[in-house]
């Protein structure tokens, strides 16, 4: 398989959506565009870290995927990864080997130089450093890099890995000047040396500020001269506050369900000059079991809660319909969805059959569980979500459930101890391909924590399906994954998100930010006067 070089396609998903976001103007009425615009986004998260090799979170990647190049990027609405820092890269020998070219003239933003010795110097160090907290595990399939020239790095792998493009063009592939970042510990301070299309001027709790880099050479067209990255650390109500105030052009990441819902559901009047856009999401939230739980490690009582959870309800009360009901591993939009859980168990609550299954089983009494919740990890309506879960466990009669939620660190000591038997698991892809929401979950030294193995699925699927370069073709076998995993419920899917920010009305190309590839692109953004 071999990606060449070509133009972003930015410009043509931009007209209708531009259309949609004029919301209020008349129909022939056309903006010009302000390009020198400085723009100005909110969000609730955090950013980490500034060093690729530590960062693996939302705010960190969000970074790393504007200030620094990968070899390969996903355009727009892709899911497919094109050249980014690359001229073109292609497998050989049996897709143990990938091999890429560079493009010419990439400088970093310090003037420096980027060639080969860069690329191998970066994946190098991100592995060797391994911080907890990085991207390391995603490049496991590394066995060395060469570099036959300046322009020329060739990844040897220990085993055919279908899904290392993927891999380099999320964050993972950062690539960073190896006269800059120490090879063997964390570059000390805020100080980023990059060549995507943006340096980092400044950074602090409360905001980082980024001005568009001149000398990057790659597929981004940038259409503004900076953004400014206000940082609101959890508080949402100030971040929909400073929205509505036009202190921030745009919210991304951070308003609560209830504003969204609030504000989609408005007349055009009602709110003042602001368009909520919608785009598609591969977030999807599970209900982890600990298989060698006392309680929950008896199938019966898995299958029972997976005939009893009412998904629907749950997202029209908890979520207000701002996420989408999952009965799959993979979600909607990514090869391989499948409805394994929706075969089996339903889209509506059946007491009768938990009953049965309970019965059938010996267990004859009402079942006491906990289930655990952290309170703003993954999301802020998490406590309610699993509190609801609770309420519809016990109207069956059939369990006496409770809730009961502790701060995140201790949440993550407690799940590796094998203290919980339920808790909640969410999920941002890495990259847009069903190889990264099933061998995460269910590999070797999965992320969940919990005890779950299953042989034909770690020695068998993820095997064949990690090696197979079209990736269509893995459809069966993931469906195959899926339906095991239905039978066996280590884990039951309750919903994927739906990407939302809420914008003033003269901000243009959010369309091109909110896809499944969760790459937020601020060189798409600009704004109308």
């Amino acid at each position: 398989m071999k990606v060449r070089t070509r133009r972003s396609s930015g410009f043509i998903a931009g007209g209708l959506a531009a259309a949609l976001l004029a919301g209020c103007g008349a129909e022939d009425e056309i903006w010009p565009f302000d390009s020198k615009d400085g723009m100005v986004v909110g969000m609730s998260d955090g950013i980490l870290a500034t060093d690729p090799a530590a960062g693996y979170d939302p705010g960190s990647w969000l970074l790393f995927n504007n200030v620094f190049q990968s070899l390969l990027s996903f355009p727009p609405g892709g899911s497919t990864p094109v050249p980014e820092a690359a001229e073109e890269c292609s497998f050989s020998n049996g897709g143990k080997t990938y091999t890429c070219t560079l493009r010419d003239g990439l400088k970093f933003s310090n003037n420096n130089s980027l060639t080969s010795a860069d690329v191998k110097y970066s994946f190098d160090r991100s592995i060797k450093i391994n911080d907890p907290a990085g991207p390391a595990p995603l490049l496991s399939t590394i066995d060395s890099i060469s570099t036959p020239d300046e322009k020329t790095v060739v990844f040897h792998l220990a085993v055919p890995d279908a899904t290392f493009p993927s891999k380099i063009a999320s964050g993972a592939g950062s690539i960073v000047d190896r006269h800059v970042y120490p090879k063997d510990r964390l570059l000390e301070g805020d100080k980023t040396v990059g060549s995507g299309p943006y340096k980092l001027d400044s950074i602090d709790d409360s905001k980082a500020v980024f001005s568009a880099y001149s000398s990057y050479r790659g597929t981004a067209e940038v259409k503004n001269s900076g953004v400014t990255l206000r940082l609101f650390q959890g508080n949402q109500q100030n971040l929909e506050a400073s929205l509505k105030k036009g202190d921030v052009d745009v919210a991304y990441r951070g308003l609560t369900a209830k504003a969204i819902s609030a504000l989609d559901t408005e007349t055009a009047a009602q709110k003042d000059g602001l368009d909520v856009v919608q785009g598609s999401s591969a977030e999807v939230q599970h209900l982890v079991f600990n298989v060698t739980d006392p309680v929950v490690g008896k199938l019966a009582v898995r299958k029972a809660i997976a005939y009893l959870v009412d998904r629907y309800a749950l997202i029209s009360e908890v979520y207000q319909s701002t996420a989408s009901p999952l009965y799959s591993i993979v979600p909607v939009g990514i090869t391989g969805h499948g409805t394994s859980f929706f075969d089996l168990y339903g889209d509506s609550p059946q007491p009768r059959k938990a009953k049965e299954v309970l019965r059938n089983a010996g267990i004859t009494g009402k079942v006491e569980l906990t289930l655990w919740s952290t309170p703003s990890r993954y999301g802020p309506a998490t406590d309610d979500e699993l509190r609801t879960i609770a309420d519809q466990l016990n109207r069956s009669g059939l369990f006496d459930a409770t809730m009961k939620s502790v701060p995140f660190d201790q949440y993550e000591k407690d799940i590796a101890t094998g203290k919980y038997g339920v808790y909640v698991k969410g999920w941002v892809p890495d990259y847009p391909d069903p190889d990264n929401f099933t061998q995460p979950f269910f590999g070797k030294g999965n992320v969940l924590s919990n005890h779950y193995e299953n042989s034909e699925i770690t020695e068998k699927i993820i095997p064949q399906t990690s090696s197979m370069t079209d990736r269509a073709s893995t459809r069966q076998k993931f469906t195959k994954l899926q339906d095991i995993v239905a039978q066996q419920v280590p884990l039951l899917p309750l919903w994927q998100g739906k990407q939302y920010a809420v914008a003033h009305e003269n901000v243009r190309g959010l369309q091109n930010c909110l896809d499944t590839s969760t790459v937020f692109r601020f060189w798409e953004l600009s704004t109308a006067y």
